[in-house]
């Protein structure tokens, strides 16, 4: 099967000699699956067809660096496939659509970060608006932990945890920018001073984001959805998972205050928080040079 004779419906599922979806300017097959493109301004973005199945979602109680809020582990069922970016929204894209770009660590293929909860609605409203038939969101956090596990139930898709020291982690090396790491190369004059991290997997040396992309995928061909920087979700919070939802939906309250998830760490994190079921929330206001996200097609 050649990429040529993959062809990508409206949405819903990957079908062969089907029809593209309205909003792809390129779409096939490799060997992470089914992908689907979409430019605007010359910018382009690659989306993963994120296949329907199921998710323990949470840690198990012997989990290194496990937290109390990752409780009531439960099972949830993704019924319906979905669009994933394969990388958090780049600074380039946003400003394609945007026309500014708010990030402390500026460069057109690091995240864009420093964006708030406000800043990205009106981010995706002028981005669907100008993409037909895009309709980008915001994952639900039980879609991100189900797209970030890619039919894994280890600490992290590239297994668990072996905690050497606050900083230092070596399987996160390998897939994620993070307290442990992200000096290493880092290239601009704005870099954090990390010298009072402790026990680093790396010596000391200016650290902040880095360009998406350049650490190993995981199983669906997504690129940095352990560090770089912290993902906004589409659910307020909750201390645990009691009452959850179990059918993948964004979990939310008649609550206008209320705080957002999180997810992944990012590169100014402990290792801890770089595993899949680590969770955190800020106030829809919060903006931070660690703080970024990335979009789903979500089908109803």
């Amino acid at each position: 099967m050649t990429d040529a004779n993959v062809i990508i419906d409206s949405g819903r599922r990957p079908l062969i000699n089907g029809v593209p979806p309205i909003w792809a300017t390129a779409w096939g097959k490799d060997e992470f699956g089914v992908y689907a493109s979409f430019s605007i301004n010359e910018v382009s973005q690659r989306l993963r067809w994120i296949p329907p199945g199921r998710l323990w979602m949470g840690s198990p109680k012997g989990e290194a660096g496990r937290n109390y809020n990752e409780r009531h582990r439960h099972e949830v069922t993704i019924a319906s496939g979905f669009w994933m970016m394969d990388t958090p929204v780049r600074q380039c894209l946003w400003q394609a659509v945007m026309d500014d770009n708010p990030s402390r660590f500026k460069s057109p293929d690091r995240p864009v970060e420093s964006v708030d909860w406000d800043m990205i609605q009106q981010f995706l409203s002028r981005l669907n608006s100008k993409v037909a038939g895009l309709e980008l969101a915001l994952p639900s956090e039980a879609q991100w932990e189900y797209a970030c596990r890619a039919g894994s139930e280890t600490a992290t898709y590239a297994g668990d945890l072996e905690i050497l020291g606050v900083h230092n982690v070596p399987v996160l090396d390998r897939i994620a920018w993070y307290g442990g790491n992200s000096g290493v190369g880092f290239e601009l004059d704005n870099g954090e001073d990390i010298s009072r991290r402790l026990k680093k997997q790396y010596p000391d040396t200016p650290s902040g984001t880095h360009p998406v992309g350049e650490k190993l995928p995981n199983a669906f061909g997504l690129h940095d959805m352990l560090g770089n920087v912290w993902e906004w979700c589409a659910d307020h919070w909750h201390d645990n998972y009691d009452g959850a939802p179990t059918n993948g939906s964004a979990w939310i309250e008649d609550d206008a205050a209320a705080d957002y998830v999180m997810r992944g760490g990012s590169w100014s994190c402990v290792a801890r928080a770089v595993r899949a079921a680590c969770r955190s929330c800020f106030t829809p206001s919060f903006r931070s040079g660690s703080v970024g996200f990335r979009c789903a097609r979500v089908q109803s």
